[in-house]
């Protein structure tokens, strides 16, 4: 039923409730029962149990469970059938390995996606709010939750309406509405019915759920609870929408599959041709021989494998997480803290977003001359500046200013943490912290100063109907009627203006006012006009307002806006240079829209595009897939335009943040590729529904963030491309072996792997994963805010990088296994062989990461600008050499001590593939860039 399109009586009768009595208790019970609590149905969060599961079906730990599998069998066929224990001990100890390295990857994700729960259920609002209800014919207050269809309920100025309400009676009631409608400004309620198609934020006979009273009170009956409330709605909004995945995920869950099957091919592959080359040359296939085979299949399984990738990652995101969280931006989920660096598009709300949610007067017209207000939000400290630029005198506008300050019933008091706080209307807000700018307070002029008094003798409060508001003061003795109002309600009431202190004129003047009126409304500033009239004792205390709101004398005209945060332009300036679009998409009107989207520079025309609710309810799909790459403001949108627009702006393969403050952002936010929501003024529904919290509540941290994101993917590239240039050298060293040792050099067999599989482990774990760890610690190589944002839609692997990792990994996994041959030709023992092996490719990739941090060569950047990897890489080296020398691990890893001589080569060695290909990188890139200048000057 539309409740706001019948009259009062109809609704009484179709909810079974009395106006004098309301409902009874038991009614009241019975309702409960029926309609439920009067709370939103909240998504059901995952147990604990199910997303630690969750991370073992990743590919890559299925890759790892096989080998874990593999390493059991072989250590079982050890124990109980060939008793060589020594063998089976190993495979244990490789099985146990690798179920570490599971665990560590499992936990660390679940760890992290706990933790930033815990952080959002510490920003959660946990206050009951109670309501005044009539019930039995007695008035009582009952916790919220408790409100049931059908309930009389009386409100009052700072209360929050709970529930979705028809007004019965209003008295100067005005509702903040903001969550839902987008507007910033109070809107005035009344208990006319309306016709059908009224659209929500013009319903002025309802109250909504989540509402606050700013001014004046009103009764009204309770027509819906919970989920049927229209915030209500907007939450059933959002568990309609699936949880995107974000770019990384798709990315490396995509790589994830290609390598899972990669090595499962060359793990049947090396298997196969092993046992085929074990028929051909013996004519059968012993145990003993099959377990070398299996020894080199695990071995093979673990390198193929990026094992660290997982951790690593997790520990890059959770770098950046952090280092979001010190420019208070709170990511719930690891994945998000990379989005923002891929988005393409940042849609946002406008008030409290944008703009402060404060009503501010930012310029006036008094004296004949227009002034200009500094000063920001409720604080009163600022100046008045002439527009004409010529210095200001307090005596032109001073009579305006106290008329302003005493036709008024709001204050500004300061907090505990010396915050100015508004009580009262916004309008009148603005007004008093106007005054207060020059020091010009109502209490203050209140006050006997002898020779100056100044009493309230009536107030006429404002109502819908005069759109005046009027004040009649005694002033030493002198009667005043003090009015203010809507212009156009004004003009025709007024019958001169006060200039120099003396009245003229309206006519004189009304050019003037005109032009000051069109300019301020090209604005988007809302108008109030201010007036006095001196009257005569009777007319003080007797006359009505129609007698008293006539021949007014015009004093000035404010110009009031919810103002925009001031840092908010440098950041959508910075946002457009970076190549990411910010859209406003808002419910006020289009005006307002428009007027502040061209002063944050959002737009820059007056001839830009602004699309209303109506003109998308008008489009189809198609129509509106046609216009929504190029427009950058809506205006007048519901929650599901909202949706809409997102869901077309990702149809165009757009990555679309979008942020918001308010219960109608909600679903937006859930549906866009990465939701952000205000910390401080957002509501609990839209944090919830948020991937990314501003705990300052700053359009700024945004702009950070996206900065913030775009390092850490460039920092994930950089670890991508180290790890996987240590896999492919990892496994080319091991089929090196499978296919090109047919016979036994030196100590080793033709089934000897080159590589153990705890030595391949500890490369992936040790060696190679903590200077993977520092390089989550780089700065940007360049400036990222320059570049576009990345095409999501590329493989991590795109741009040149399968072939530098193929070519860097090639050269890399060769010389290992020359080394591993050179030193079995040699005589080496089999230990010492696969140690030399080993080392040259510890040592190989340790000189390989100062490359691959750069996206050219190693020559680009300073080595030690990160100290944390000159110590992740110092610590590597010393740990690896100490497992060759220490018995402990001489038994589990099959490693063996080596020369001090041996242990230098190895390490100056190791360090030449890097360096040359650097170097000739470098020789050719130099030489690219002179030829093109040459030709140039040419």
């Amino acid at each position: 039923m539309k409740w706001y399109s019948h009259e009062a009586e109809t609704i009484l009768q179709e909810l079974d409730t009395s106006r004098i009595h309301g409902l009874s208790e038991a009614q009241a019970q019975q309702r409960l029962a029926e309609f439920g609590s009067n709370e939103l149905a909240k998504e059901e969060r995952e147990p604990a149990w199910k997303m630690l599961l969750k991370s073992f079906k990743e590919p890559l730990i299925i890759i790892l469970l096989i080998a874990i599998g593999l390493a059991l069998a072989s250590a079982a066929y050890d124990f109980f059938v060939s008793g060589d224990s020594g063998h089976a001990m190993a495979s244990v100890y490789e099985a146990i390995a690798i179920v570490l390295i599971v665990i560590i990857n499992s936990g660390l994700t679940f760890h992290q996606t706990r933790t930033a729960q815990k952080s959002l259920d510490a920003l959660s609002d946990m206050r009951q709010h109670y309501m005044k209800i009539l019930r039995d014919n007695n008035w009582t207050s009952v916790a919220a939750n408790h409100l049931v269809p059908g309930d009389i309920v009386s409100v009052k100025s700072g209360d929050f309406i709970e529930g979705d309400l028809r007004w019965l009676k209003t008295s100067e009631l005005q509702i903040n509405e903001s969550h839902l409608t987008g507007e910033s400004d109070a809107i005035q309620k009344n208990t006319v019915s309306l016709p059908e198609d009224t659209e929500l934020a013009d319903r002025t006979n309802m109250g909504y759920s989540g509402s606050m009273v700013v001014n004046g009170n009103g009764i009204g009956v309770v027509v819906a609870t919970g989920m049927a409330t229209e915030l209500g709605k907007i939450s059933g909004l959002m568990q309609q929408v699936d949880d995107q995945k974000t770019p990384i995920e798709k990315s490396v869950h995509g790589l994830s599959k290609k390598l899972m099957i990669i090595a499962a091919v060359i793990i049947a592959v090396t298997i196969g041709y092993d046992l085929v080359k074990q028929l051909i040359q013996v004519g059968s296939i012993s145990m003993d021989s099959f377990g070398g085979i299996s020894a080199t299949a695990i071995a093979i399984a673990v390198a193929s494998i990026p094992d660290a990738m997982p951790v690593v990652l997790s520990t890059v995101l959770t770098i950046g997480a952090k280092m979001m969280a010190s420019q208070k931006g709170l990511v719930k989920s690891l994945s998000s803290v990379e989005t923002l660096g891929s988005t393409t598009y940042i849609a946002s709300d406008k008030t409290g977003t944008l703009t402060k949610n404060e009503m501010a007067v930012t310029r006036f017209l008094a004296n004949g001359q227009v002034y200009n207000v500094e000063g920001n939000g409720y604080t009163p400290i600022g100046d008045f500046i002439r527009d004409d630029g010529t210095p200001s005198d307090s005596k032109d506008y001073q009579r305006f200013l106290e008329v302003a300050v005493l036709n008024n019933e709001a204050e500004i008091k300061p907090d505990t943490k010396q915050n100015w706080r508004p009580f009262g209307n916004p309008t009148d807000v603005s007004l008093v912290v106007l005054g207060a700018k020059d020091n010009v307070k109502r209490d203050v002029l209140l006050e006997d100063k002898g020779d100056r008094d100044i009493d309230i003798v009536r107030i006429l409060p404002f109502d819908s109907t005069r759109k005046m508001m009027t004040v009649v003061i005694k002033e030493n003795g002198r009667y005043y009627s003090l009015t203010k109002g809507a212009p156009d309600v004004i003009k025709p009431l007024t019958k001169s203006a006060l200039i120099d202190g003396q009245p003229v004129p309206i006519a004189s003047v009304a050019a003037n006012i005109e032009k000051t009126m069109l300019a301020f409304a090209k604005d988007a500033l809302r108008t109030i006009s201010i007036t006095q009239r001196e009257i005569c004792k009777e007319d003080a205390l007797n006359a009505s307002s129609a007698e008293l709101e006539r021949e007014l004398t015009f004093l000035g005209l404010v110009g009031i806006i919810d103002p925009p945060r001031e840092e908010v332009k440098a950041s959508v300036r910075k946002l457009t240079q970076a190549s990411v679009n910010v859209v406003m998409i808002t419910g006020d009107h289009a005006m307002t829209a428009k007027a502040i989207a061209k002063q944050l520079g959002i737009i820059d025309s007056d001839d830009a595009r602004v699309i209303t609710g109506r003109d998308l309810e008008e489009m189809d799909d198609q129509q509106l897939a046609d216009v929504v790459l190029d427009t950058r403001v809506y205006a007048r949108v519901t929650p599901e335009h909202k949706q809409r627009i997102i869901k077309q702006l990702q149809a165009h393969e757009q990555v679309v943040g979008m942020t918001g403050d308010g219960i109608n952002d909600a679903p937006a936010l859930k549906a866009a590729d990465i939701g952000i929501a205000m910390g401080i003024n957002g509501t609990e529904v839209t944090k919830d529904a948020a991937d990314l919290i501003l705990l300052d509540d700053k359009f700024t941290t945004i702009e950070k963030s996206v900065e913030s994101g775009r390092t850490i993917f460039a920092n994930i590239l950089n670890f991508m491309r180290h790890e996987l240039t240590t896999n492919v050298a990892e496994v080319l060293s091991l089929l090196l072996g499978v296919f090109l040792i047919t016979s036994s050099i030196g100590n080793i067999t033709e089934v000897t792997p080159t590589l153990t599989a705890l030595m391949v482990l500890w490369v992936n774990m040790i060696s190679d994963s903590l200077p993977s760890f520092a390089l989550g610690y780089d700065e940007a190589e360049s400036d990222v805010m320059q570049q576009r944002p990345r095409d999501t839609k590329q493989s991590i692997l795109a741009n040149g990088m399968l072939r530098r990792v193929l070519f860097r990994g090639g050269v890399m996994g060769a010389m290992v296994f020359l080394a591993f041959i050179w030193a079995a030709s040699q005589g080496y023992t089999v230990a010492q062989s696969q140690t030399i092996a080993f080392l040259t490719l510890v040592f190989g990739q340790l000189w390989h990461v100062y490359d691959a941090r750069s996206v050219n060569t190693l020559f680009d950047r300073n080595p030690f600008s990160n100290s944390r990897l000159t110590l992740a890489v110092g610590f590597a080296a010393t740990s690896s050499i100490l497992v060759t020398l220490m018995p402990f691990f001489n038994n589990v890893m099959g490693t063996a001590p080596l020369t001090m001589t041996m242990y230098v080569l190895i390490i100056l060695i190791s360090a030449v593939p890097t360096f040359v290909i650097s170097g000739i990188k470098k020789f050719m890139g130099r030489n690219r860039t002179e030829s093109v200048a040459v030709t140039q000057a040419n």
